[in-house]
């Protein structure tokens, strides 16, 4: 499931991509690329909140932060619930 909503994440992007460099035109170009951008928005959002989180990637910072801004949660829980597992781990298994 996870894999079916990147896949949708970067269709999106593609499209708002094909608009901006004019293959696309039309409303629903504008639309997409809106869509894009407030997705994206909300993803700086999440990294600046996150940070905790997007440093956990064990591929890299900058690497993460990419991820983050492309995916968001779809990126974020993962980290977080190995967080989880470590904590877990940690206090003993409780």
């Amino acid at each position: 499931m996870m894999s079916l909503l990147r896949f949708f994440c970067l269709l999106l992007y593609g499209m708002a991509l094909a608009g901006w460099i004019g293959m696309w035109t039309g409303p629903a170009a504008v639309v997409t690329q809106i869509v894009a951008l407030l997705i994206v928005g909300i993803h700086v959002v999440e990294v600046l909140v996150a940070f905790r989180l997007v440093r956990r990637y064990s591929g890299g910072l900058a690497t993460s932060i990419v991820l983050t801004l492309l995916f968001g949660l779809l990126h974020l829980r993962p980290l977080k619930l190995q967080a989880k597992r470590a904590a877990q781990l940690d206090r003993g298994g409780e």
